[in-house]
Parts: C-alpha cells; sequence; structure tokens
C-alpha cells in the first residue's frame, strides 16, 4: 500500500452518509451522473465503455452499496440512479430532464426534486451551483462529487467529517472579516502581486456537514474557508489547461486582459474574446484556502482542499452568496465557475512566495511557498 495512504481508515459509505446527512429515517435518496449519451444508463448500459471511471464508481461504489443493504442500515428508500447529459463546464445549469434505468425521460423539475430528499452527484463536472438553486426551491439535501477517483475515495472521502469540520471552523475564525489579502507571484522570471478585497465580510466553509432540514448542497471531499470577494486589483499568472500561461491583469474586481507569458499566443487570444464579448466571465468570484492534509488526487476537487494551496475563481458565484447568477452572462455556456488552483503539482512553474491577510490594521502572512505559516498552525492546533 502506498505510504500516504495508510494513515486513513478505509472507506465506509455508511459512515460517510451518516456522518454528512444524518438522514432521517424514510428520506429518499437519489443518485445522479452524467453522460454524453444519457440513454446508455437504460440496463446499466454505460458499463460497457472503461473510460468512464467516475461513473463506473457512482455505480460500483454509491449504487451497489445502498443496494446491497446500505439503505436499510441508513433508514432510507429509493437508491434510484439517474442519468443527465453533459454539461461540458463546471457549474453550468443542469439540462431539464434525465433517464432512468428503464429508459423514461423524467423531469427534473416535475419528477425529481420534488420526490426526493436526498441527491448524490457523481460527475464530469461540478454541478454544485445548479443543484445548489434547485435546492433552495424544491428543499432537498445533496452532495457533489465530480472527478471521482479511487484516491479520493480512500483518503478524502475516508476522512472523519466532524473532524473535517472542526478543523475548517478553526481556520474560518483566524481568517473571517479580513479586510484583503495580498499574493505574491513568481513566474518564469517575473514577477505580480494580486490584491483581493474581502470588505469585512464573514469567512464561509465547505466543511461536508449538510445536516437537518436546511436545504444544501454540499461539495465532497470538503475541507477550505473561502470568500466571495468584494474587489481585486493587480496580476497573476494563470496556467491554461494545454500549458499555456498567461498574465491575468485585474481591475475592479475582474480580469480585464490576459498576456501571453509562455506558451501559444491562440490560446490566449481566444480568453481576451470571451472577455471582450461576456465581461463577466472573468469576475473573481472566490478566493479560497485548503485546510486538510490530504494526498494529491490529481482532480481539483480533492486538490484544492489541501492545506498550503489556495485558489480563487472566476464566474458564477450565486451558490457561493454571490450576485453572479446565470442571467448576468451574455451566452449560457458561459456561465461556469472555474476554479484556479494554485498548489506545488498543479501550477508548478508557478511560485507563490507569499499570501498576506490584512485585518483590523494587523498583517499576518497564512502562506509561504505553499507552506502554512505558524500563525495557521496555531489556529488548526486550537491554540
Amino acid at each position: 500500500m502506498d505510504e500516504s495512504l495508510k494513515r486513513f481508515p478505509p472507506f465506509s459509505l455508511m459512515r460517510l452518509l451518516e456522518t454528512v446527512f444524518a438522514p432521517k429515517g424514510g428520506e429518499r435518496l437519489a443518485i445522479l451522473i452524467d453522460l454524453d449519451d444519457p440513454s446508455s444508463v437504460r440496463d446499466f448500459g454505460f458499463l460497457r465503455r472503461p473510460d468512464l471511471t467516475v461513473q463506473r464508481l457512482a455505480y460500483d461504489v454509491f449504487f451497489q452499496g445502498l443496494k446491497n443493504g446500505g439503505l436499510a442500515q441508513l433508514g432510507l428508500q429509493g437508491g434510484d440512479l439517474f442519468a443527465y447529459r453533459v454539461t461540458g463546464g463546471s457549474n453550468l445549469d443542469l439540462p431539464s430532464t434525465a433517464i432512468d434505468i428503464q429508459g423514461r425521460e423524467l423531469s427534473f423539475e416535475e419528477d425529481l426534486f420534488p420526490r426526493f430528499d436526498i441527491f448524490l452527484c457523481i460527475s464530469t463536472f461540478s454541478a454544485t451551483a445548479p443543484l445548489t438553486a434547485s435546492a433552495k426551491r424544491h428543499g432537498f439535501r445533496g452532495a457533489t462529487l465530480h472527478g471521482l477517483n479511487e484516491i479520493i475515495l480512500r483518503t478524502g472521502l475516508a476522512v472523519d467529517y466532524n473532524q473535517v469540520s472542526r478543523q475548517a471552523e478553526r481556520l474560518r475564525l483566524g481568517l473571517t472579516r479580513a479586510d484583503r489579502f495580498e499574493v505574491d507571484f513568481e513566474a518564469a522570471g517575473t514577477r505580480q502581486k494580486l490584491a483581493v478585497v474581502c470588505g469585512r465580510q464573514e469567512a464561509q466553509k465547505s466543511h461536508g456537514i449538510c445536516r437537518g432540514d436546511k436545504p444544501d448542497v454540499v461539495n465532497l471531499p470538503a475541507g477550505e474557508v473561502y470568500f466571495v470577494p468584494t474587489g481585486a486589483e493587480g496580476q497573476f499568472p494563470m496556467r491554461y489547461e494545454e500549458g499555456t500561461i498567461g498574465i491575468m491583469k485585474v481591475a475592479g474586481g475582474r480580469i480585464r486582459k490576459a498576456t501571453l507569458l509562455r506558451g501559444e499566443q491562440s490560446v490566449i487570444d481566444a480568453h481576451n474574446r470571451k472577455l471582450a464579448a461576456d465581461p463577466v466571465t472573468g469576475e473573481l468570484g472566490e478566493l479560497g484556502f485548503g485546510t486538510q492534509e490530504l494526498p494529491v488526487s490529481g482532480r481539483d476537487i480533492q486538490d484544492e482542499k489541501i492545506l498550503g494551496t489556495f485558489h480563487v475563481a472566476t464566474g458564477r458565484s450565486d451558490h457561493l452568496g454571490g450576485e453572479l447568477t446565470p442571467d448576468c452572462f451574455a451566452e449560457a455556456k458561459n456561465a461556469t465557475h472555474d476554479d484556479i488552483l494554485f498548489s506545488p503539482t498543479k501550477t508548478p512553474e508557478i511560485n507563490v512566495p507569499e499570501v498576506r491577510m490584512y485585518r483590523d490594521g494587523v498583517m499576518s502572512v497564512v502562506l509561504r511557498d505553499f507552506q502554512v505559516t505558524e500563525y495557521v498552525r496555531r489556529l488548526l492546533e486550537g491554540d
């Protein structure tokens, strides 16, 4: 066994669901997956495709685990599996319909959301934002687990979420009501600085707990403290998916222009065309800090929760308490919430010498070179 996995307990679906939801007897639970051809959920036809690893885990671990005694053990009903068409982007609105394993087309609004109390969405792209909006209308609870893989199952989903919640709260209290954060960057021999204004707002936490009657949707794995910025100024380097690195010029809380630092000019040109045509796509909608000591999974859903990493995000922010809803975008396909993760493994070309918090006239360094400072260590240890 990999040494990094030995300190984690074996994954238990029952323990995870009991801790996260504390389900009440008789509640109905459903599993959602996304497929490029949702009709292939009929008779589990999608299982014949070896490339659908996320959906295979949804079936093997969650669907089978619930059907083979898990529902009864938790006092739940249902356990039904539904597939919807892949949205193509992070936190884009879901299609209006889904398909069940009998091949029937069902309406989310009329057939699914009113019928179930808990949803587990195990998908390619995050659906946290649209499900959060629907939960507020229909009163259900849920969890999104996009990009699920074996490392996440054995580590990020095997932890005790009561402890995750306590750790996140300790860091939240140490960062809440910050005036602003300043981040220093180094990339390809250049230096940048980004100031993110938080306006003394209460910090929020993603801690994986979704209990009681309040409609809510949590992100799993959890473990971060975050803000919805009220403004931002400066510059920061961004690594595009294919490896190009650009410098983002930020003014008034929004990326205004990208310039090439290394890689393909065509990638930068495409980004600038998008910013010009739909300016809110550049809005900085989140600043988040990881709180957990976890192994790298290769998936941002877990890797942004690792202590020492941080991320900013652009676009949609209504699910975090922000004001950017899908109708604010010029095109529906642009209404995404895209995390930009900074970590030694995700962005090895970019160093972050220091992240500073300014609060009540005091400056506190919270990160140096992707390592937490003594200030943060004391917070997490409860001193």
